[in-house]
């Protein structure tokens, strides 16, 4: 039976009635008798030990801890929060043939985000092109801020004689992230404890894929393409989240595997993280999921609430046990995620009517949304 925490106000009762029952001749119930002030500062200073323990309570377990407790719990598995990372990309200015632009010159995007490079270019054919990196902000907590469209506009902090002042980012700035919550943290560590590791089970190479740095979520398949292949899909939900989570790569096997071609960027990450640990026989590729997109028509939301209604759908492709890369996204729990979000009391999910099965490979991912009345 759970033990039932009592309020503060219950705990001030009960202080003042035990000294009354105690203390012949003395009345604790009176406000401002020197009793009563007694019997309020032990009900507060009981109310907290008991909130304190109720805190100890929740990091007794990796399915309720938080913060630097569930970061503890998560070693123990070799499980490690998603670290931060910064935006980069590449801006072109102009100026004058042979002016040099040095590493480490400040640029300022437009809404005052500030970024560095971290080469050295010079002026040729009246333009150069030099990488950028965002800095860091002063709590080091996000990153996805430092991510922006190619033509945003940036100036430089301190003029260069010989260069334009002003000009616009000549690709994407993609790779910013934000430090890994909680919830995402909680649910790879849970992975880690209920998959006992069995020498290269298909759970073995989730749990290996989701060990890599960047990597969220992972699935594994045997005999994908054959026997003794397998086939481990991966997603950066976070790194890359300029490319809708998708990993930046091509699919392929680990650098020092023989047998096929190696992949590259994000999959050649994870390939060669799980070559040492696999079974010697076995041929891995890492391969990226198929976007599948969803296009849903909604009635009845107002449009103060669709921001979020979005967001409840998008995470629910996300975290959906159903939406494995082939999987299917159930209609039901489209219209439970709708109805997450408060506010949203009347609607009518008018398409999709049915439950989608997803293509061989696919995943969902969230497209338009035609909102009615």
């Amino acid at each position: 039976m759970p033990f039932l925490r009592p309020t503060l106000t219950q705990l001030q009762n009960q202080a003042a009635q035990d000294i009354v029952s105690n203390l012949d001749g003395g009345d604790a119930l009176l406000r401002f008798s020197n009793l009563n002030v007694m019997a309020m500062v032990q009900a507060g200073m009981a109310h907290m030990q008991m909130g304190y323990l109720d805190y100890i309570a929740l990091q007794c377990t990796p399915a309720t801890a938080t913060d630097e407790f569930l970061e503890a719990w998560g070693a123990l598995k070799n499980v490690n929060r998603e670290a931060i990372s910064q935006a980069s990309g590449a801006v072109t200015f102009s100026g004058s043939n042979g002016t040099n632009i040095p590493a480490g010159t400040l640029l300022n995007r437009g809404d005052g985000l500030q970024f560095i490079t971290n080469l050295s270019e010079t002026v040729l054919n009246s333009s150069v092109t030099i990488s950028a990196i965002a800095i860091p902000d002063p709590t080091g907590l996000t990153g996805s801020n430092g991510n922006s469209t190619p033509n945003t506009q940036f100036t430089l902090a301190n003029s260069i004689a010989g260069i334009s002042s002003t000009s616009t980012s000549s690709s994407a700035f993609t790779g910013g992230s934000d430090i890994e919550i909680d919830s995402s943290l909680r649910t790879r560590i849970l992975l880690a404890y209920q998959t006992t590791p069995q020498g290269g089970s298909i759970g073995d190479y989730r749990v290996w894929a989701e060990q890599v740095p960047g990597v969220t979520r992972a699935w594994a398949y045997g005999s994908y393409y054959g026997i003794g292949t397998i086939v481990v899909f991966v997603m950066l939900d976070n790194s890359e989240a300029g490319n809708n989570g998708f990993p930046v790569g091509v699919n392929g096997v680990a650098a020092l595997e023989y047998r096929d071609t190696p992949a590259t960027g994000d999959q050649l990450a994870v390939a060669n993280y799980i070559l040492p640990l696999q079974p010697a026989t076995a041929l891995v590729y890492v391969v990226s999921p198929i976007q599948f997109v969803i296009n849903l028509s909604i009635s009845g939301i107002g449009s103060s609430y669709r921001a979020a209604t979005s967001k409840a759908i998008q995470e629910l492709f996300q975290t959906d046990t159903n939406s494995y890369p082939g999987g299917y996204v159930i209609y039901q729990k489209i219209w439970a995620a709708v109805a997450s979000v408060t506010g949203n009391i009347d609607f009518i999910v008018t398409a999709p009517t049915m439950d989608i099965a997803l293509p061989k490979g696919a995943i969902p991912f969230l497209g338009t949304i035609t909102w009615s009345q």
